[in-house]
């Protein structure tokens, strides 16, 4: 009997610790073979936003994406309260960007945050902070410099070109990506902004682990270029061993700097 409390512990200590999570998404359920993002970028290549967007969205929430985003990769953090206490966390986070299409014809697709929220709403995720996009870098298994590109940063063809030389860089590397794309993060300053309906961008941490983008809301929330990035994470906080809802986490003032380093953590979603 001891041995099977034994093995019983073992296990449940086991999953608690699992460094990754396999997410229940929809798997495709259209009646024809799924769209190949080879496909999709062909047919929104003279597109603007919002249609982008729609097209996007009816591909990722009938279960058009690859396979290996449905495995998020565990994140730690910890911090030490006033009385001198550690306190750790963790969370899961998607190895890469949204991405939409086949396991064998895949690619990343930029989206407005009202899209993205949507699609983290329905997959029972939330958009990270800057803190988090921090985290995420450094505890990243793949960093690729960032490429920058000029000419008509918002059009398809461009994210399409984009998406295709972050995969010459990476020579088929596996892991959490990182380093590769500006984050759609939630932050204090769109609330606080003294323009209406802006949306947050963050990150695209160069080779030396310093961000070329600031936290930053001078842009209106349909904006989005090739370099913006959707980076889902699951909603579940573990915080020492107890799981908590990300908003619960944000809301309290003795835990939120484990996910969010700015004065103000309010701002939930878009």
């Amino acid at each position: 009997m001891f041995t099977s409390v034994r093995i019983l512990i073992f296990g449940v200590l086991l999953i608690s610790c699992s460094s990754t999570k396999k997410m229940n998404w929809p798997v495709w359920n259209g009646q024809n073979v799924p769209q190949t993002a080879t496909a999709f970028y062909e047919k929104v290549a003279a597109s603007k936003w919002r249609e982008r967007d729609s097209l996007a969205k009816i591909e990722i929430l009938s279960g058009n994406l690859p396979s290996f985003l449905r495995k998020f990769v565990r994140i730690n953090t910890s911090i030490t309260d006033s009385k001198g206490r550690i306190i750790s966390a963790y969370y899961f986070v998607a190895p890469d960007y949204v991405s939409l299409g086949t396991d064998e014809d895949w690619a990343r697709i930029p989206l407005t945050p009202m899209a993205a929220q949507v699609i983290a709403d329905s997959f029972h995720c939330f958009l990270p902070t800057r803190k988090m996009v921090n985290d995420i870098y450094e505890q990243s298994t793949v960093k690729l410099a960032p490429v920058p590109m000029y000419a008509f940063r918002d059009s398809s063809v461009t994210m399409w070109q984009h998406h295709l030389i972050i995969e010459g860089q990476r020579k088929g590397r596996k892991g959490l990506i990182a380093g590769i794309k500006k984050d759609v993060v939630i932050s204090g300053k769109v609330s606080r902004d003294s323009k209406p309906d802006r949306e947050a961008i963050y990150g695209w941490h160069k080779l030396d682990g310093k961000a070329i983008q600031p936290l930053y809301t001078g842009h209106i929330n349909w904006w989005v270029d090739y370099s913006h990035g959707i980076r889902l994470v699951y909603r579940t906080i573990w915080v020492n061993g107890k799981a908590m809802d990300y908003t619960e986490v944000m809301k309290s003032t003795s835990l939120n700097k484990l996910l969010c380093d700015e004065e103000w953590s309010d701002f939930l979603k878009y």
